[in-house]
């Protein structure tokens, strides 16, 4: 009886003669081998050798080939996940390695275009023809070699560019429960930013979002000059992965030829989740809420290749929404998330309940790179924004009830006065665009301060 770890007696001369069958192929020998277990999703495999991250075509019954990657070994096994269907695989099929780098064709063709976490095309269209190639798990920057974030980029909407404005190269997280609409704020960042490119990555989300995504919210004219690469959640873990590693492999293209790049990928959650499952299902064991310390290492090795590139290049600006389980903000993915991005976004479901869309929650929110591409006045302004706000929102049910009685605080004063426009301000029609200079002029006479003509520091 075979287990995993253990290795058969007989496996050893398995090898030996899996080796001695092997063909010369490219530059050296290929041991072919066999698939000797199934477990779930995971296939081990005996008698070939291969790296962690190499793809190995697995031959079925009926001479088909299902692809798949190798993600982990113990002696001479290797364990193996499929990137599709394994139907018509018997024990014993055949498994050759493959020499070839992962890597995925990048570049200009795939503008306008739907794609998976293969590069195969989703919209009907022949395969996009690029001639550039990219590394699917990207290159590390040297971070002293980053440019710093001075210049804000605009997304189109008056509370984040007012409020919580975003730097170009930032990386955000937009945290949100079920049903608090964070697709509709995504879509209308998509719709209304005056990035250059825009890329998305929709990650094991609803399939039926694919579509809607692409007809209502891109649109024929949004499309032009987006890439969307969709990987569902019928999809394997590990395409799950590769369609997220994929879309940021896009990003950074784009952003090698200088380009501002707007990357949206939703979710990191079910990032995190495709990772789990592939970990537990070669052994790995569970740590914090059934996440494997291998989920916490991938975060950061996909959040890092986000950002601006070296001097005079151009770039990536990443929101990643994060699915807070129950609305529990000490999720932990999201607690990891927010240790490693610049800032986060937060909606509120008893916000979106009362009618206000965004239902972006001020109090919880943050933009760390804001204080530096943004002008004093500006600064000030926001300050006493939070500071009306988030006094209102503290007696709210003393207003409520009738107990607030007026002149015994002038700020409480002034912000009961404000609410009714710093509810107006908030809200904003899902096809209106606002521009930077609209969002903080408006921010300014909402508080009736004198505004400087561009509202923002010049770039450095």
């Amino acid at each position: 009886m075979t287990t995993r770890g253990n290795q058969h007696p007989g496996e050893h001369m398995l090898a030996h003669l899996a080796r001695m069958r092997s063909g010369l192929k490219g530059n050296g020998l290929i041991a072919e081998g066999r698939i000797d277990r199934m477990i779930g999703m995971t296939l081990e495999a005996v008698g070939c050798q291969a790296a962690v991250g190499a793809r190995c075509d697995v031959e079925g019954r009926s001479g088909e080939i299902v692809e798949a990657e190798v993600v982990g070994f113990s002696g001479e096994r290797l364990f193996l996940m499929p990137t599709s269907d394994l139907v018509g695989l018997t024990p014993g099929a055949r498994v050759r390695p493959s020499r070839q780098a992962t890597s995925v064709e990048v570049g200009n063709a795939l503008l306008g275009r739907v794609i998976d976490g293969a590069g195969a095309p989703l919209d009907g269209m022949p395969r996009a023809v690029c001639s550039d190639r990219a590394r699917l798990t990207g290159q590390p920057i040297n971070p002293l070699e980053r440019a710093p974030i001075r210049t804000p980029l605009d997304v189109g909407v008056r509370s984040i560019n007012a409020l919580l404005t975003v730097g170009a190269g930032q990386r955000l997280g937009l945290f949100a429960g079920s049903g608090v609409g964070k697709s509709s704020l995504l879509g209308m960042m998509t719709r209304n930013t005056d990035a250059d490119v825009i890329v998305v990555g929709l990650i094991g989300e609803r399939g039926r979002e694919v579509q809607e995504f692409v007809q209502d919210t891109l649109g024929p004219a949004g499309l032009q000059r987006a890439v969307i690469v969709a990987t569902p959640a019928d999809c394997s873990p590990l395409m799950r992965l590769h369609g997220a590693w994929l879309a940021t492999s896009v990003a950074e293209n784009f952003r090698d030829q200088g380009k501002r790049v707007l990357l949206l990928m939703d979710s990191l959650t079910r990032f995190a989740q495709a990772q789990r499952e592939i970990a537990l299902a070669i052994g790995e064991p569970p740590a914090t809420k059934g996440y494997p310390p291998s989920v916490f290492a991938r975060l950061p090795q996909l959040v890092e290749r986000a950002g601006n590139g070296d001097s005079g290049k151009g770039s990536i600006t990443a929101f990643y929404t994060v699915l807070t389980e129950g609305d529990d903000p000490n999720d932990p993915v999201a607690d990891a998330a927010r240790a490693i991005l610049d800032g986060h976004i937060v909606l509120s479901r008893e916000m979106a309940e009362s009618g206000m869309y965004p239902a972006i929650d001020v109090e919880a929110s943050v933009s760390r790179a804001m204080n530096r591409i943004i002008s004093e006045d500006h600064s000030r302004a926001v300050k006493m924004f939070r500071h009306l706000y988030g006094l209102y929102r503290q007696n709210r049910d003393f207003i409520t009830v009738g107990a607030y009685e007026p002149g015994n605080d002038p700020d409480l004063d002034r912000a009961v006065l404000l609410w009714p426009r710093i509810r107006k301000f908030m809200t904003q029609d899902l096809h209106q665009p606002v521009s930077m200079e609209g969002s903080i002029r408006s921010l300014h006479e909402l508080l009736h301060i004198e505004n400087e003509p561009s509202g923002m520091k010049a770039p450095v």
